[in-house]
Parts: structure tokens; sequence; C-alpha cells
């Protein structure tokens, strides 16, 4: 059985859908109610995009109304974990956010906890029966509409691993070193670097997990065009998009994201591949 707790997001189907009513108290608080008969020996997928802590306490509280019901065996499927980003202590008094958040998946001893592109590595190993799906399909389903020569570009140092290993499954395509420097205290960023002397102007696919603001993308954009790159196209598993799509419009010739954060658009612009059909 399946419980979506966002409507907008059923990345298995509405099959065998559990029905439930969810509401928020004038407190704040979350609150669902499970009006579909479950027996205990059902096993109960759950999944839910987090856009907010309060994302995360609908989960919390699903969790205990289902255990509550007897029911034993439950997966999450969170395709975007929070706070990934946050995988470091960089600077004194800041927290490790993703471990909090990790705490909390793991207390509800959940049989399966299932993220898509996780930022880093922390992720997958600080959570407790984490399976961690790769971009490749997505990736793959992107450069099909795509020139055949098209430069996979690695925007900095994170990204590099990553990319490599989606260049060696897909096969055939080159891979471009970029890098960015980013002041730790401020966030801002500077010294943007590609390390290829000319691109002959060939088509260029930024690849990436995350955009926020997208100003790593926006910055090494001017870089690929001083290198005589030809059309720039953008790919983020996650697309959050704080600043909207203009800036970003005028830079690229595509982008493309799924629908792992939240739903995009007709308006937005962008192309958006649902993670269903990254799961068949």
């Amino acid at each position: 059985m399946i419980l979506n707790l966002d409507k907008g997001f059923t990345p298995y189907g509405t099959e065998n859908e559990v029905q439930y009513n969810s509401f928020t108290f004038a407190g704040g608080e979350p609150h669902i109610k499970i009006t579909s008969e479950i027996t205990p020996h059902k096993e109960v997928n759950i999944t839910q995009r987090i856009t907010s802590f309060n994302d995360v306490g609908l989960i919390l509280i699903a969790v205990n109304a289902l255990r509550n019901m007897g029911v034993k065996n439950i997966n999450l499927f969170i395709p975007y974990f929070p706070a990934a980003r946050q995988d470091r202590l960089m600077v004194s008094g800041e927290p490790l956010t993703v471990k909090v958040y990790a705490e909390l998946i793991n207390n509800l001893k959940l049989n399966k906890v299932t993220v898509f592109d996780p930022h880093s590595e922390v992720t997958p190993a600080l959570l407790n029966n984490c399976e961690a799906l790769n971009n490749y399909k997505f990736i793959e389903t992107i450069t099909k509409s795509l020139s055949k020569d098209v430069l996979l570009i690695s925007p900095d140092g994170g990204a590099l691993k990553k990319i490599y290993k989606v260049a060696a499954y897909l096969q055939d395509f080159e891979v471009i070193e970029c890098s960015k420097s980013r002041d730790v205290k401020t966030g801002s960023l500077s010294g943007f670097k590609v390390y290829h002397e000319d691109l002959k102007g060939k088509d260029c696919l930024i690849v990436d997990d995350i955009c926020d603001g997208g100003g790593t993308f926006l910055g090494l954009a001017k870089e690929l065009k001083a290198k005589n790159a030809g059309k720039l196209h953008l790919a983020v598993s996650h697309g959050i998009f704080s600043k909207g799509f203009e800036a970003l419009n005028e830079s690229f010739d595509t982008i493309y994201t799924t629908d792992s954060f939240r739903t995009i658009s007709d308006k937005d612009n962008a192309i958006q591949i649902n993670i269903s059909q990254l799961l068949k």
C-alpha cells in the first residue's frame, strides 16, 4: 500500500493508495487521520516531498499512526533529503543539520529509506537502511535530446566524482572540470574557473544535484562562454529555484529538473522529468 503525503507527488502511482485526512492546527502542529483499513501484515510505502520542517513532522506522525494500527513494515521515499548541504561543520556555532534530520528518520525504525541523488555520501552514511538512487537515468534521458558531442560540465569539486560515474555509465561523453570559491562565513561565490582553454563551440550540459538561487550556474555560464562554449544547458536533480528562472533563462537554452522538490509550472520555462519515469 502507498501513503502519498504530498498529493501532488505520486512516484509509485495511486493504486492501493492509503486514504487519509490531514491539516495543520492553529498552533502550527500537523495532524493526520488515516481512514483506510490496513491490516497489520500489510507493507506501507510512504512518499513525501520535503520543503519545510512541517513536512518532516507529517512523516513522523503518519508513521506513528500506522504503528498504532499495528503496521510493522514501513518504507519511506523522500527524494530530496533536507539539509543535505549542511553536512559538515564549517564555522563555530553551526549545527550539523543533516544529522539532525537523519536521527529523526532513524528513530522511526523503518525497513528502508530511499533518497534520490543525495548531495554527498554523508546522507546515506547517516541514514539507517538507506537506498540511494543515482542520477544516471535522469541524465541519460536528457542527453538523448541533445547533440551527441555535448560536454558534461562539473561545476565544482564536490560534483566531480559523481559526474565521472555518470560519464562512465553513459559512455563517450567528455567531462570538463570547473571550480569556484565560496566564503564560508557569507556564502558569497567568486573565482569561477573552467579547466579547458577552448571548448570549440560545443554544447555544454552542467550536471549537479541542487539548484537553489542559481548563483553557481550563472557565474559558471559566463566562464564557459568566455571559453567558446556553444549552447548551455543545466540539469539539476532537485530544483528549488528560490530566485526564479528569469536570470537562468538568460544564460541557459534549457533547464532540466525533476519533481523531487516541487512541481514546476508551465510558465517557469523548465523541462521537468517526473521521478516516476526514472523508477521504471
